[in-house]
């Protein structure tokens, strides 16, 4: 009986023994003893190799032990823009407003409103190589105007910086698709014969965007559309203005046409 029992307590100190062991095991750290240059060439490396998944935890290691250091300023950056490439869009984005926060007088922050305008519109493209087959105004309207702010921040900030050149094209770019989206809705009220809702939003499209190549598209939009209510006066009136502005307009030659090349589409 009493050797049971000592039996029973024996396993049972040897389970808790177990358990303990068991809660007391932490996972292996191997930068314990990496200095902050070897952790920054380590996550070059995974970088270099797109292992961006390996590449945020060493960076963001990096961030903390070499904290207030240029160093650490790089590791954001580069951890931002690993999580971009890695999809992860909306941490990036926050990557980068808290490197904005916490170093309003970095040099880089001219990059980092790049990137972050980079990220909003969703283009992991070149210089000017953006202007491609795919329709832009058809994306987030909300992302393509982040994006918008983002470079104009940039542009008038750091009228000067490297990145700037590439700013302004895809303002313009973003600009155009923004309107183009707005054309697209009058058009889709147009064809449904909700003539109004078309007048709005064709109208929207010429306050907010002006100059941008749609809003030939929005003047005919409204000409067709006053038409349609039998409000001739303002029918005239738009005719006048879309033929002083687009004097050789298809559109007033021969209307809408299936197939047309949109504005972004240059071949």
């Amino acid at each position: 009986m009493q050797r049971a029992r000592l039996s029973a307590a024996g396993a049972g100190i040897l389970a808790l023994a177990a358990l303990l062991a068991g809660c007391s095991s932490k996972p292996v750290d191997k930068t314990s003893n990496w200095s902050p240059n070897r952790i920054q060439s380590e996550a070059k490396d995974e970088m270099n190799s797109g292992a961006w998944d390996k590449a945020i935890p060493l960076l963001e290691t990096l961030e903390g032990r070499a904290a207030g250091t240029p160093l650490a300023q790089q590791a954001q950056l580069d951890k931002a823009y690993s999580q971009f490439k890695d999809g992860q869009k909306p941490e990036a984005i926050a990557t980068l407003n808290r490197f904005m926060r916490l170093h309003p007088a970095s040099p880089a922050i001219d990059y980092a409103l790049y990137m972050k305008g980079i990220i909003n519109f969703n283009d992991e493209l070149g210089l000017f190589s953006f202007l491609s087959r795919q329709d832009l105004s058809e994306r987030d309207q909300k992302a393509a105007k982040e994006a918008f702010e983002s470079f104009s921040e940039l542009v008038t900030r750091f009228p000067d910086s490297r990145y700037t050149p590439d700013a302004r094209a895809r303002m313009r770019y973003t600009v155009n698709a923004l309107a183009q989206y707005e054309v697209h809705v009058s058009r889709y009220y147009y064809t449904r014969g909700a003539y109004v809702a078309a007048i709005n939003r064709a109208q929207q499209a010429i306050a907010d965007y002006r100059d941008a190549p749609a809003l030939e598209e929005a003047l005919y939009i409204l000409v067709q559309s006053y038409d349609k209510l039998g409000m001739d006066t303002l029918r005239d009136d738009a005719h006048r203005v879309l033929d002083q502005n687009y004097p050789d307009s298809a559109y007033l030659s021969r209307g809408f046409k299936a197939g047309d090349k949109p504005w972004w589409q240059l071949w």
